[in-house]
């Protein structure tokens, strides 16, 4: 199913523990999950690869400017940037 699923605050909370995220959002040891999806949008969806290559969580994460999203996957059960 290739429809995006909404974050839960343990993903955000997870996602929020990722250095290049907490490096671009500047974001502080205080703040909440419930604050960072405040300030940045996200999804989560069950990817499947078209070709040998990733099946699992994909997430798109995006401020608010527009540019270039943060992609991440799991890696070794790690969220990783990719």
């Amino acid at each position: 199913m290739n429809k995006p699923h909404e974050l839960t605050a343990a993903e955000w909370k997870e996602i929020m523990l990722v250095p290049e995220i907490q490096e671009s959002w500047g974001l502080e040891e205080n703040e909440t999950p419930e604050q960072f999806a405040n300030m940045a949008y996200g999804v989560k969806f069950d990817f499947v690869s078209g070709g040998p290559g990733y099946v699992g969580e994909l997430y798109i994460l995006h401020g608010d400017a527009l540019g270039e999203p943060f992609t991440l996957i799991r890696k070794d059960g790690r969220l990783v940037v990719l």
